[in-house]
């Protein structure tokens, strides 16, 4: 019905998303080798060890776009692109409003491409993809694969929050 459409626009999609998220990860490699800075960021957000998730972030973002470009593990690929873009949302932008034409960014860009991962996630990668290539079936019917990078990229999100994220206390807030 759709012919090879579907598959082009799958396929842009993802190496779209891939690019993006490699051009965050290769920039979080240039701010690691530039000193502890990165690090230090992270421990203002209240993600201790500062270092430890310099380094995780950096290899995540690093890892996925591999992932994403050869459609191997497609919904798993975008559940992590889900979870990096809510930790952003939740430890940094969410304070700065919607709006990312602010001082500070807001949370329009995180929360857009969180929703539409999960929204790819579910679509899978398309015939142009090693999943399709070795015949994957788990976890690509759409139902699976919408809970599947809901569940992982959400859940994630909140089990790292859980684990590592403790929010610096207010200027006043007097605790």
């Amino acid at each position: 019905m759709y012919g090879n459409s579907v598959n082009v626009a799958l396929l842009l999609a993802r190496v779209w998303v891939a690019f993006m998220i490699l051009a965050h990860g290769w920039r979080h490699v240039k701010a690691i080798r530039s000193g502890p800075g990165m690090a230090n960021w992270f421990e203002s957000l209240g993600l201790k060890p500062g270092w430890l998730h310099a380094q995780v972030v950096t290899a995540t973002e690093l890892a996925i776009p591999v992932g994403l470009v050869l459609g191997l593990f497609t919904p798993l690929m975008y559940a992590g692109v889900v979870s990096l873009m809510l930790v952003a949302f939740v430890t940094n932008h969410l304070k700065n409003g919607f709006f990312l034409n602010t001082a500070k960014e807001g949370y329009e860009y995180v929360v857009t491409v969180a929703v539409l991962s999960i929204s790819l996630g579910t679509f899978g990668p398309g015939k142009w993809s090693l999943d399709h290539a070795f015949d994957l079936a788990f976890p690509f019917a759409p139902k699976k694969a919408l809970l599947v990078t809901a569940l992982v990229g959400i859940g994630g999100t909140v089990l790292f929050l859980l684990t590592f994220w403790r929010p610096p206390k207010q200027a006043g807030s007097g605790s």
